[in-house]
């Protein structure tokens, strides 16, 4: 991990320490509302394990170049695809108001499905919705050759949410063969290509048809293509549907009573069934969950759970939640606990505390959590020792030294490489070697890894020895602590199944899959940050054909593996300087993502030879796992980014989000400050990777 760090900002940066106590590295969660966890009251009207995964947004607003048909904007920011179960879901509940745009009440209060060639007049203006019908006609007849720049005609802005709906419904509705589209406040019209290509299956009546049954999201009708008697041809278009609109939509065959001689049959499409939980059973389904914020010191994640179990008299799977959070530092998270009330919560809150828990904010839930169910966290956290780099000037102003490189990474970001956490930091066995056994199918060396001892002769050390000197797991299992329940899960398998093969898968499927899977991911993550490394040192910062980059979208799910999300850079993007280096994406090894159509290529083909995975399919079906891959972007922004200088508990200098103080403020001495910083990042970017670009040194 260390080896492949490269620099992103070119500051001199400064030396110092973190971590020096727990409390020198605070971290808060997120929530999927962009609230920290440890501000939601008991009262919270709504819960927050219901709310849709949405990412951080990242502060820069990269140059864009205007395209034929596309008005100047105040508003020049990326575009982004616009999230139909959001906008248009919010055009049904649209109230009267008097609006910047010039929307009219009777325009706003006029039903979605009415919304048509009136009501954009009413909506847009006359002159606008004229020439969105010109536009309309135009992108219709010349439709784009693949690889050509697609016309996109901007509608303005529109500072309301309610305001995009009716927009978006009006325009879908009107000319359903086009995409709109929202960045920021402003929406633009382009050509869909989803319709472009179902017209090559159908009639444009029919897609019609479709596209407006999509948009008007009602569960209780039906859509029928027209009957068909070409089986390859129904099933192209069964395959149009599901490639598309699979989560969505599913189609059926239905034989045409009136033409059953001739093998006609008409393909029904319909809104799939909403199904509330997968695998559980009816009772489970009403199994009460109770969500509350854990606050934890000095502790992992995966420990705390087990205290909390242990306490409560559950399992450890009986508990969900959205991340792990760093072992030194008080953390705060959201956690949901199923079959565990309120006031039994409530029970525990004074025995825990001796043990550096706290819970509190406790309310209801619905569900449970997922991992990655979250926006981000915040970090507050304390560099002590500043001084300036041995090989630094002497005569350099340590205050400028600090004040450059906070604010070159505020504004240019740093490179988005996993932190030395993700790993495993300094010990003797880091969790991508688990990983790579596990991927190669070995699963005894992949157990014996993970019960590789650490220096030190405590309880789980002395446990660990024991059992890689005999394989003993009855014993191991007395000598192992109650709170390492990782490892007496697997060695109660052990003890059971043996230490043969079979015990071993069984010892592996004895984790839940989350703990299983993490191990792959660390292999893969490592890959990424060489991958990244050699990128950076192949190409530097520019935009090179074969890269990657996000499509319609300013933020990147990064769990996704949709490779319509991404786009492959080609030798016009590259001539015309289409994309900026904040929006190449890097993909994660697996099974189901689209790779670099440059050196990069190779470079992964090599790094997985050297690994000996040549072959590797990144599934492992004796453990049930699956690794599809994703893609992340390369570089990442701290948020709200807050600093100030420290002496003690009192504060010498301050200045929040634009430096330090001027003029009569006193500045630090040379030696021995404290720096204060706070900022946020999104989920699965890491603040020990930005500290490293701000101060240029391991740390």
């Amino acid at each position: 991990m260390e080896a492949a760090w490269c620099c992103f900002s070119d500051h001199v940066g400064f030396r110092g320490t973190i971590k020096n106590s727990a409390s020198d590295f605070v971290v808060t969660e997120i929530d999927t509302c962009g609230r920290l966890v440890s501000d939601i009251g008991v009262d919270c009207v709504q819960d927050t394990c219901t709310i849709n995964h949405q990412q951080l947004k990242s502060q820069p607003t990269p140059s864009k170049r205007l395209k034929k048909w596309e008005k100047p904007s105040e508003n020049d920011s990326e575009q982004t695809s616009i999230d139909k179960s959001e906008d248009s879901t919010a055009a049904g509940s649209i109230v009267s108001q008097t609006t910047d745009c010039g929307l009219s009440e009777s325009a706003l209060n006029s039903s979605p499905i009415e919304m048509k060639g009136s009501t954009l007049e009413l909506l847009l203006g006359s002159s606008l919705a004229t020439l969105l019908e010109q536009f309309a006609i135009s992108a219709k007849e010349s439709q784009p050759t693949k690889g050509e720049d697609e016309a996109t005609l901007s509608l303005g802005t529109f500072q309301e949410k309610s305001q995009r709906a009716a927009v978006h419904l009006a325009v879908r509705q009107r000319f359903p063969f086009l995409k709109t589209i929202t960045s920021s406040t402003e929406i633009q019209v382009r050509l869909d290509p989803h319709y472009s290509e179902l017209c090559q299956l159908v009639s444009e009546e029919e897609a019609d048809g479709l596209f407006r049954f999509l948009d008007s999201k009602d569960r209780s009708s039906k859509f029928s293509f027209q009957p068909d008697g070409d089986k390859e041809h129904r099933k192209a278009v069964h395959h149009f549907v599901s490639r598309y609109f699979g989560k969505l939509l599913e189609t059926k065959s239905f034989s045409e009573q009136a033409s059953r001689s001739q093998g006609d049959a008409v393909i029904t499409v319909r809104f799939r069934d909403k199904i509330s939980s997968g695998r559980k059973r009816t009772d489970e389904c009403q199994a009460p969950y109770t969500a509350f914020t854990l606050c934890k010191v000095n502790m992992e994640t995966l420990d705390a759970v087990a205290c909390l179990a242990s306490e409560l008299g559950v399992v450890p799977s009986d508990f969900s939640y959205a991340g792990i959070k760093d072992k030194k530092a008080v953390t705060s998270q959201t956690m949901v606990v199923k079959n565990v009330t309120i006031n039994k919560l409530k029970a525990i809150q004074s025995s825990i505390q001796n043990k550096d828990l706290k819970i509190y904010n406790l309310r209801a839930a619905s569900q449970h959590l997922r991992v990655g169910q979250l926006k981000g966290n915040h970090f507050s956290i304390i560099i002590r020792n500043v001084s300036k780099h041995l090989e630094d000037d002497p005569e350099a102003s340590l205050t400028e030294r600090v004040f450059d490189a906070i604010e070159n990474v505020k504004e240019k970001g740093f490179v988005n490489y996993y932190g030395p956490q993700r790993f495993g930091l300094g010990q003797n066995v880091q969790a991508d070697q688990i990983g790579l056994a596990l991927l190669k199918q070995n699963l005894v060396k992949a157990l014996h890894l993970f019960f590789t001892p650490e220096e030190g002769n405590d309880p789980v050390n002395k446990a660990k020895r024991h059992f890689i000197h005999t394989e003993d797991a009855k014993t191991t299992l007395a000598l192992m602590p109650e709170y390492k329940t990782r490892e007496r899960l697997v060695l109660r398998a052990l003890n059971r199944y043996g230490n043969g093969q079979e015990g071993c898968t069984r010892a592996w499927l004895s984790l839940p899959h989350y703990m299983r899977i993490l191990y792959i991911h660390s292999y893969c993550s490592k890959i990424w940050n060489e991958a990244v490394s050699f990128r950076l040192k192949t190409y530097d910062m520019n935009v090179v054909e074969g890269d990657l980059v996000i499509c319609d979208k300013l933020d990147l799910d990064v769990s996704s593996r949709n490779s319509q999300q991404v786009h492959v850079v080609t030798a016009k993007d590259v001539e015309s300087n289409t994309y900026s280096i904040d929006r190449v994406v890097l993909p994660m090894p697996g099974n189901s993502i689209q790779y670099p159509c440059n050196k990069l290529t190779l470079w992964y083909q090599d790094a997985l030879v050297r690994d000996g995975l040549e072959a590797c399919r990144f599934r492992i079906p004796a453990l049930q796992l699956n690794v599809p891959g994703c893609y992340r972007p390369l570089l990442a922004w701290p948020q709200q980014l807050v600093y100030r200088w420290l002496e003690g508990e009192e504060v010498l200098c301050a200045k929040e989000n634009s430096g330090f103080a001027t003029g009569e403020s006193k500045l630090p001495p040379e030696t021995g400050d404290a720096l204060s910083l706070s900022f946020s990042l999104n989920s699965s970017s890491y603040a020990t990777v930005c500290l490293r670009e701000i101060m240029k040194c391991n740390i």
